[in-house]
């Protein structure tokens, strides 16, 4: 089945879907006050390239790249249970290194949780490996931090 990644630009219904599945997913294993994920509002900025993965016509994932200063963060990654290991969040991590890369950004960062057993596989098997606590996330206090994990990986040149 072909993946087909387009960009999006305002909170359609497919995107409402994919990100309360997100939340869902994310409140069951994090308190409030650990969940950094960004506002739906938030996603819409100039300085967030946000796409939805849609599979015949269906919206399976999602995730979007913030430019900052130094680098890009990847910002509410997810494909839906039943279809992840199939490819998804390959072809929308691509697309979104791709954005970032062509932007001028050679450094490549995010935050996940510990109990995000699979994606963390999937960032590791992606080239992230572990780092500091950056940007925003460096000021935090350390229990709003206390089940986050950073990965940071290179972009081309």
């Amino acid at each position: 089945m072909t993946v087909d990644i387009a960009r999006a630009t305002t909170a359609t219904p497919e995107v409402v879907e994919l990100i309360t599945e997100l939340e869902r997913e994310l409140s069951a294993n994090y308190p409030p006050e650990q969940r950094h994920g960004l506002s739906l509002d938030s996603l819409f900025q100039p300085h967030i390239h946000f796409v939805i993965a849609r599979q015949d016509g269906h919206g399976v994932g999602c995730g979007g790249i913030a430019f900052f200063p130094g680098f890009a963060e990847l910002k509410r990654f997810y494909v839906k249970p039943d279809l992840r290991g199939r490819g998804i969040a390959d072809t929308i991590l691509r697309q979104l290194a791709d954005v970032a890369a062509a932007a001028g950004h050679t450094l490549l960062r995010l935050e996940t949780g510990t109990q995000q057993r699979a994606a963390l596989r999937f960032y590791e098997r992606s080239g992230f490996a572990h780092c500091a606590a950056f940007g925003p996330y460096a000021a935090m206090p350390p229990e709003a931090i206390a089940s986050s994990i950073f990965m940071e990986r290179a972009l081309p040149a």
